[in-house]
């Protein structure tokens, strides 16, 4: 049931399972289904939903040749047991009269209760059970998937703990050395597992995600893999097996504000959505489509302010100054899943997307007509907040309201007291998208705190002044051996994963 094609080009077709095992496409572009909204969930129904029930069904729909019982098996693994909230993504009640929201109330949907305390639990908790089960599966020709990932910070550990000692597969985490979190880096050099390989990169994560990308394209290293029993495939979020289950989360909010009397069916709200690659907010746009009234989406982005000025102007430009932020999984220049709402917003349009890619790869910009700007502001808005701003949002947020943020959700905090809600708004939802835990010391510095040189000192400085606990597996880091200390040039990586599949065979 081929489904899926690539965004440059229909002939490039798959079944949900062919997209999810490859990742990214032949050509390069990313898999779309133009099936996306022809069938809608009853918004009526969803507060007698369960997160597990909104699961099946909203992963039934958008990956349509897994069966029912392979859906509903997936989900179970994923989320039995694994998560530290009943709810799964809870939603917290922050309170009315945040800043530009004037009277309508702001909420908070916490993501980082997964085992690495960050959003991407959600959705790589279930990748490496949708890709066991891409029919062809390696076991069964004597093959083994390789996934290979750049992460910004967060991406990586969640893959890592995902894919750890998964049958028939092993896995490959390229991250920026220097420029992620301590807490970060440590999740992914102390990782277990006879399966992994993790390595330090000379550069920024544009330049491990390009390098990456690289990677997927180059058919003499495939056919050496191959021929050594490996294929490649990502996990980053441009596999839609990443992408998919972060639907969910939207319906699951609306959900808990449907019980909690906040909304009545049918109430338009906004989501407010920290972002770099765009995946994340990419999947609210796919869960409006999909019937759940959300009026308007808002990207908020740190002092790498790309996507506020493409959403402003219409040119997307990466050829600016790359910052280093207290934000570092938003650090990005080059938004891969943006393409994927280029496809949409266009009409379906592949042509126009691929001129509009080849633009950017070999320009570093790209400029999209007048009326498609139009149609994409018409559904998402946005701001951005420098470092001070940051800082100030977080100290904000713990003053007024007694709860603490990360710096990623810091910058949705800024931007949902910049930006007034839109008319008839019922609630606004603001993504946190990890634990404040993980960046511990910019966290203390922003409430005025003593700052410990030691991550794990500010840890418990931290806990100490807001009488919060720090996740376990956080705290658990300190005493954890490192596993991993390898560190490669950007022109390397490709030997690297050939050297690895080697090695972890």
């Amino acid at each position: 049931m081929a489904t899926y094609h690539s965004t440059r080009a229909r002939e490039h077709a798959a079944g949900a399972r062919e997209a999810v095992r490859r990742g990214l496409a032949p050509d390069g572009g990313l898999f779309v289904s133009d099936e996306l909204g022809s069938k809608k969930l009853d918004v009526a129904t969803l507060a007698d939903k369960s997160y597990t029930d909104l699961a099946r069904e909203v992963m039934g729909l958008l990956l349509p040749d897994y069966t029912a019982e392979e859906i509903a098996a997936c989900v179970d693994e994923a989320y039995g047991g694994t998560f530290a909230a009943d709810e799964v993504t809870p939603v917290r009640e922050l309170g009315s009269g945040l800043g530009a929201s004037g009277d309508t109330p702001s909420y908070v949907l916490e993501l980082f209760h997964g085992p690495t305390s960050a959003f991407k639990d959600v959705a790589l908790q279930m990748l490496p059970r949708l890709m066991a089960r891409t029919g062809d599966a390696a076991s069964a020709e004597g093959e083994r998937i390789m996934i290979v990932t750049a992460t910004s910070g967060d991406t990586g550990k969640a893959a890592l703990a995902g894919f750890a000692d998964a049958p028939g597969c092993a896995i490959t985490v390229f991250y920026p050395e220097g420029k992620v979190s301590r807490v970060q880096e440590l999740q992914m050099s102390t990782q277990e597992g006879a399966n992994v390989a993790v390595c330090g990169v000379r550069g920024n994560f544009d330049d491990a995600q390009s390098a990456v990308k690289r990677i997927f394209a180059d058919t003499a290293l495939a056919e050496r893999l191959r021929a050594s029993g490996t294929v490649l495939s990502s996990a980053n979020s441009i596999n839609v097996g990443r992408l998919v289950p972060q639907v969910v989360y939207y319906f699951a909010a609306y959900a808990q504000l449907l019980r909690a009397g906040a909304v009545e069916a049918g109430d338009e709200v906004e989501f407010c959505v920290p972002t770099g690659n765009f995946g994340d907010i990419l999947a609210g746009y796919y869960a409006r489509e999909m019937g759940l009234p959300v009026a308007r989406l808002l990207v908020a982005s740190d002092k790498n302010n790309v996507l506020f000025d493409f959403l402003e102007t219409g040119t997307y430009n990466r050829l600016r100054p790359f910052y280093t932020t207290t934000s570092p999984s938003m650090d990005i220049l080059v938004s891969s899943n943006l393409e994927r709402m280029l496809y949409y917003l266009s009409g379906g349009d592949c042509e126009l997307v691929a001129a509009l890619m080849a633009s950017l790869a070999e320009d570093g910009s790209y400029t999209v007509p007048a009326d498609m700007l139009a149609r994409i502001r018409a559904v998402f808005g946005g701001s951005w907040a420098d470092e001070d701003e940051v800082a100030a949002a977080i100290r904000d947020c713990w003053e007024r309201f007694g709860y603490v943020i990360d710096p990623h959700t810091a910058c949705g905090y800024h931007v949902l007291s910049e930006l007034p809600a839109a008319k008839g708004v019922r609630a606004r939802v603001l993504l946190s998208t990890a634990s404040p835990y993980k960046f511990p010391r910019a966290v203390a510095s922003a409430l005025d705190l003593e700052v410990p040189k030691d991550d794990f000192a500010c840890m418990e400085t931290l806990a100490a002044a807001t009488g919060t606990t720090p996740p376990a597996q956080l705290a658990e880091l300190a005493d954890k051996p490192v596993r991993h200390t390898d560190v490669a040039e950007i022109d390397e990586l490709g030997r690297y994963v050939e050297q690895a599949a080697a090695r972890l065979a």
